[in-house]
């Protein structure tokens, strides 16, 4: 097993369990860099029947002797009760089960997204702890500076700290909204990425924090229609984009460039989620509506009125803004554009939606489609003004160049 491929397979379930011998997000972090460094030297041979096990051992020894350089400079009554308590924990054998250090995974995922945090600081540490990427990558996924990102990370640590933010799974009692809190996350963290320029990987790291938590938390309809509706978008992403970065509508894909070993994954999650409880999770009803896309074998297979049903489905579970707004799109492919753009124009009264882009450029294809082109144009400036991703825009400036110039 190379190096590399150790880090991404063993190090998220390391860092956690070192954070628990710990109590010290740093600490861990530090010990577990060391460990790896080791190995870098331990396992250039065969490396060890058990690399999760040998990280931490190796990395609950090198937080101890950081602890003990610490104290031997300055005396540190906590630090010498963290000491004692590390000492006091037995590391894992190289032997044990693999399995080892899943529980303490689940404590990482559920301290990472505690309400207490901002939900950015939320999303900003299960990205760097939990998917295990570098700061400059997470620093990328929010366009700031590595500097400004690893202040926050230092900051989002330092409360957990101060607020005694516990290490654990929550009671019975709570799990349920919590993990609707931590779902929140991963699909914030997803449609970041599928939003934002083509390659970027926070797709599959969200994909794979869900999987993660599929087999943690096994049978429950939220994770398991979050993960379906994850990989059902994800499989399509090859298409969505062509090869100078540009978006290509979901009517005119190569559907070939689907990838259908993901989307029979997606497909597969579908019935469980909708039938594990009921009623079912919103995650689930939107799965089925992307299933339903995925199985079309072209855009006019689309069984849209089964879309408009499940819409309405949503609407009655999980009421909002977007919902509503997607769901006069569909409705547009069944009663036309019309009888849509009186629901958009009554959506964007409310103002609900202000500053989100894709309300003028729904109502934009839509009077386009109506053969009302000064007011398709003025529409596709304002989703061009409110654009934050750079495919969007030229999307955007290409619609507003095919309506022609103004008269």
């Amino acid at each position: 097993m190379r190096l590399d491929e150790a880090f991404r397979r063993h190090g998220p379930e390391a860092l956690a369990t070192l954070i628990r011998l710990t109590g010290d997000f740093d600490l861990a972090e530090e010990g577990l860099q060391e460990a790896f460094a080791a190995a870098a030297v331990a396992w250039a041979g065969t490396p060890p029947a058990n690399p999760r096990a040998w990280l931490i051992t190796v990395g609950r020894r090198r937080a101890l002797d950081q602890l003990r350089r610490r104290i031997a400079f300055r005396v540190r009554q906590g630090e010498l009760e963290a000491l004692a308590e590390i000492e006091r924990q037995a590391a894992p054998e190289e032997t044990q089960d693999a399995a080892f250090g899943d529980d303490d995974l689940l404590r990482l995922i559920f301290t990472c997204c505690h309400p207490a945090l901002s939900l950015e600081a939320q999303v900003a540490l299960t990205l760097r702890t939990v998917c295990g990427l570098p700061t400059t990558a997470v620093a990328r996924a929010f366009l700031v500076a590595e500097e400004t990102m690893a202040q926050r990370l230092v900051r989002a640590k330092a409360k957990i700290r101060a607020a005694g933010i516990p290490y654990r799974t929550p009671p019975r009692e709570l799990l349920a909204e919590r993990i609707l809190g931590v779902l929140a996350v991963i699909y914030l963290v997803f449609t970041e990425a599928y939003a934002g320029e083509p390659g970027r990987g926070l797709g599959r790291e969200a994909i794979g924090l869900a999987r993660r938590l599929d087999a943690l938390l096994p049978g429950r309809g939220a994770i398991q229609g979050l993960l379906a509706l994850m990989l059902l978008h994800e499989a399509r992403r090859p298409a969505r984009h062509d090869a100078a970065g540009d978006i290509v509508l979901l009517e005119d894909q190569d559907r070939g460039l689907w990838d259908p070993a993901m989307i029979a994954e997606g497909l597969a999650l579908v019935e469980p989620a909708l039938t594990a409880s009921a009623p079912p999770s919103p995650y689930a009803v939107q799965a089925a509506i992307a299933a339903l896309h995925d199985q079309a074998a072209t855009a006019a297979d689309t069984d849209w009125r089964q879309i408009v049903a499940l819409y309405s489905v949503l609407m009655r579970l999980s009421p909002s803004p977007v919902i509503e707004l997607n769901h006069a799109a569909a409705l547009a492919m069944v009663d036309g554009p019309a009888a849509a753009l009186q629901r958009v124009d009554a959506l964007a009264g409310r103002g609900a939606l202000a500053g989100y882009d894709v309300l003028p450029a729904v109502r934009a294809d839509l009077l386009r489609r109506l053969g009302r082109v000064a007011e398709a144009r003025a529409a596709y400036q304002d989703a061009l003004r409110l654009a934050r991703h750079d495919p969007d825009r030229r999307y955007f400036r290409r619609r507003l160049d095919e309506l022609g110039p103004p008269d």
